[in-house]
């Protein structure tokens, strides 16, 4: 497994807690790795290449295990920049050409009842977890997004495909049953309701270039470029921001769905509210004192 260790909001425990992650990579089915180049950037690995990463019962556990990692990260409260600080959240394969097929189709079939409900409550549980994670994540789809892997990368903040991947959609009605961990719902607020019915509905697959057009993801890299490379070169881009504005930001571009538009100012409250936060940051200070001076601002995510 991933990791067996008791959650700690001390950074020098979270910190071994990541370092025992990475030495079982060998064996484990999802674990989180930093990018060397890129120290506020994590990454979250699927690793069942011979699967095309179905996700089986023991990833799901692993996969929980890592978001808990992610989600208890409290460091960049205390710590200098220097520090190795999850700012952007990548999910992808470790093997080329990959990212996600769906369920185990295979180890489903030896699933009692029991099991199979356990597992669907489990994954709508991870994938609520991922989408409510503080921080931006990228989803790098490197190849098949099928079933739940769509679904999965639906939880993310953002979607980029490989320029060559063929294969996207939601294949569920072909196999007598419907997207089962949110994502008729994510599909609506995704792409709008019409859309979402043609997906679900016709089963289709779709291309990199196809996905694109439809909305369901945002960006698609170019040859020779893959997904990945692509996502790290946003996440570039994200993290170069004040890290305490992204959160704020988040939070509140995730509620503009939860409220009713009949709500009226209650969404803008809202806004004003997380707005009203950042005012007395350090981050805020020093992002008008680097503007001031012509320099690029250092957050510290204070």
């Amino acid at each position: 497994m991933v990791s067996r260790f008791i959650l700690s909001r001390s950074s020098s425990v979270l910190s071994r807690a990541i370092r025992r992650s990475i030495s079982t990579t060998s064996t484990a089915e999802a674990f989180i790795q930093p990018v060397p180049s890129h120290p506020t950037v994590a990454c979250l690995f699927l690793n069942r290449p011979q699967s095309k990463n179905a996700i089986s019962m023991r990833m799901l556990q692993e996969f929980q295990e890592c978001l808990d990692i992610v989600k208890f990260d409290k460091r960049h409260v205390h710590n200098p920049p220097s520090t190795n600080v999850i700012r952007t959240l990548i999910l992808r394969s470790t093997s080329a050409g990959s990212f996600c097929a769906g369920a185990d189709l295979i180890e489903r079939r030896t699933m009692t009842p029991m099991q199979v409900n356990k597992f669907l409550v489990d994954l709508r549980s991870a994938l609520g977890e991922l989408e409510s994670l503080p921080m931006p994540t990228i989803a790098a789809i490197d190849g098949p997004a099928l079933g739940g892997g769509l679904e999965l990368s639906f939880a993310c903040d953002l979607r980029v495909a490989g320029h060559d991947v063929t294969k996207i959609g939601l294949p569920e009605t072909r196999l007598g049953i419907i997207p089962g961990a949110g994502g008729t719902q994510r599909a609506v607020r995704l792409l709008g309701m019409s859309k979402a019915k043609d997906l679900i509905f016709t089963a289709r697959m779709l291309t990199a270039a196809e996905a694109l057009d439809w909305g369901v993801v945002d960006y698609v890299s170019t040859a020779p470029s893959s997904a990945f490379d692509r996502a790290l070169q946003l996440a570039e881009d994200i993290v170069k921001n004040a890290p305490l504005a992204l959160r704020a930001a988040k939070q509140a571009l995730s509620h503009a769905t939860d409220l009713p538009l009949e709500s009226g100012n209650e969404c803008l409250d809202f806004e004003r509210a997380s707005y009203d936060l950042l005012l007395t940051t350090k981050d805020r200070t020093e992002a008008l004192e680097a503007f001031k001076a012509k320099r690029p601002p250092v957050f510290r995510g204070e």
